[in-house]
């Protein structure tokens, strides 16, 4: 007891509220001021003098030093970039979520801390009284009393020297560096982060950097992201399907009607003709205050990935389809969906993954025709087919490799038409994955074939009723994001995206109820190449025949066997 009492008054985190009142209130202090209801001193904690050794293979700092001066140099003239670190995540209480930075911060800086703020400048500027910046970091400071309980911090010299970056200082800096905001043409920016907690102990968290850039830069106080996002998609790709666009809008201002009050939405839905829409967005550029043309230049960067990225993908990939393997080897018909996810993410670590891209997608029978099932917590896959969409995360890059396998070894007459429908889909996918190609030349090729073969079956009776069963897309980019950035558009060597094309039939479905219940999905990871593509998750088996004959081998894991709890 007297350890836990020694924890909670040297601890410099959040104090657990419940916890907190209960111990003040054995000592009398709950009603003393909260100046007073701290610890009179903290010893001084207990570091090592350096750290044990981390991986080596982690992106390097030259890598994004090199990713910041692409950015720079694609800046208009006049202009800042900002990019802030992710929120913390709270679970509940005072337990956070495992931190996760924001993808486009690590891809510029590697630095892997919350409550911090980037800057570019696309001409050097004063900052802090040094001159000649162009690109200054703000981070969270050393505080060794809290870096024995959290961990170790780089602190503003060690993002300097470590990162290299050309300037660093301590988040609390940030406020008062000098930086003269009204003498930028644009304040470009991203995601705003508006979901930010205010920690009272904390003057520079990120709610307070993020509140200090929009005062300071006088961002709009109805500044309202989503009608932003919407607005930039509109700008993008509101020149070509028209019909397609105005109907997307249609729904998004039924959906939200904040929408409706935005003079590019509205110009554009009131437009009768190409050209009056053209018009429309022709007449309603981004302002000062820009959260679009920065997202755009790093969808059009990150869309790329270079032989350091690809090399962090391939291992991402290649530990996800060896997951696949290793499960497929293990599939019995006693299992239940948390177990065999359990030995996907098991196969992930022992890989030295750090984390799944995503939540894992384990789904048999008609949870496996649920899109984006998580729960996870069907006790008997039995003799369904069990959907398995899963992803490892190494060093930030992200996996995303599905398999559809039977549990009993041995697809059924019914299970294996729908499964070799979909293989010849992504079959079609795969063949239309070549550099020129529109991005959404794969997603459309595996429709042909979708909707094709559920004719011949008898599953549906008119072409167009393929949507109820593949009500998604083929393809997306792939990265630091599970959904990476991109900027659409044609095909380029170096990307990589998905081809997934599934079949989904749940209980109901106005077809033979021979179908019902079966959900398949089929995805792989393909790099594009300078002519065509590349498998790169081809280690996991897709034919009927090779899942059949894996399954029936005997898998690296089969004697683990735990006892059971009485």
């Amino acid at each position: 007891m007297s350890r836990y009492f020694d924890a909670v008054f040297a601890s410099p985190l959040r104090w657990r509220r419940a916890t907190s009142l209960f111990v003040l209130s054995c000592f009398g202090l709950a009603a003393l001021p909260a100046a007073a209801q701290q610890p009179a001193s903290v010893p001084e904690p207990i570091t090592a003098s350096e750290a044990p050794a981390r991986p080596s293979d982690f992106l390097s700092p030259a890598f994004h030093k090199q990713r910041r001066e692409l950015l720079r140099a694609q800046l208009p003239a006049g202009s800042v970039a900002v990019v802030f670190a992710a929120p913390v995540r709270n679970r509940a209480n005072d337990v956070d979520y495992v931190y996760h930075q924001n993808p486009d911060f690590h891809y510029l800086t590697g630095y892997e801390e919350p409550d911090a703020v980037l800057l570019l400048f696309k001409e050097p500027r004063a900052v802090g009284g040094q001159s000649g910046v162009t690109e200054a970091l703000f981070t969270q400071p050393r505080n060794p009393a809290r870096e024995q309980w959290t961990g170790r911090r780089l602190g503003a010299a060690g993002a300097k020297g470590q990162l290299q970056l050309q300037f660093a200082a301590d988040n609390k800096d940030f406020a008062a560096a000098g930086i003269k905001w009204a003498d930028f043409e644009h304040v470009l920016f991203s995601d705003l982060p508006l979901d930010t907690r205010d920690d009272a102990s904390n003057p520079a968290d990120l709610h307070n950097l993020v509140g200090t850039f929009r005062q300071q830069a006088g961002v709009p106080a109805d500044y309202n992201p989503a009608v932003t996002t919407v607005e930039s998609i509109v700008r993008r790709y509101g020149r070509g399907d028209s019909k397609r666009m105005s109907d997307y809008l249609k729904r998004q201002v039924q959906e939200s009607p904040a929408l409706a009050k935005s003079p590019l939405i509205s110009a554009y839905l009131a437009a009768a003709t190409d050209a009056e829409r053209q018009a429309a967005i022709n007449a309603r550029p981004p302002g000062r205050i820009d959260d679009t043309t920065l997202g755009e230049k790093l969808d059009e960067l990150r869309a790329i990935k270079t032989p350091e990225e690809l090399a962090l993908l391939r291992r991402a990939i290649r530990i996800s389809a060896q997951g696949q393997r290793e499960v497929m080897k293990l599939l019995r018909p006693d299992m239940g969906e948390m177990e065999v996810q359990g030995l996907h993410e098991y196969v992930y670590r022992r890989y030295g993954a750090e984390f799944q891209g995503y939540p894992s997608i384990v789904g048999g029978g008609a949870n496996g025709c649920i899109l984006h099932y998580e729960t996870n917590d069907r006790q008997r896959l039995d003799n369904d087919l069990v959907l398995m969409d899963c992803g490892a995360e190494y060093h930030g890059y992200s996996a995303d490799v599905t398999r559809t396998a039977p549990p009993s070894g041995t697809f059924s007459p019914a299970q294996r038409q729908i499964y070799e429908l979909v293989l010849a889909a992504q079959e079609a996918g795969f063949a239309a994955c070549k550099p020129g190609a529109d991005f959404d030349a794969p997603n459309k090729a595996t429709q042909e074939v979708v909707a094709a073969g559920l004719l011949k079956l008898g599953i549906i009776k008119k072409k167009e009723e393929f949507r109820r069963y593949y009500p998604h897309g083929a393809s997306h980019y792939l990265g630091l994001d599970v959904h990476d950035r991109g900027p659409g558009g044609p095909l380029q060597a170096g990307n990589v995206i998905t081809v997934e094309p599934g079949i989904y039939i749940p209980a109901g479905s106005p077809c033979d109820p021979k179908w019902w219940n079966i959900g398949v999905r089929i995805e792989d990871d393909a790099l594009i190449t300078a002519t065509g593509y590349e498998n790169l998750s081809a280690e996991a088996p897709r034919t009927v025949a090779d899942i059949e004959k894996l399954m029936a081998e005997p898998s690296a894991l089969e004697g683990f066997k735990l006892p059971d709890l009485k």
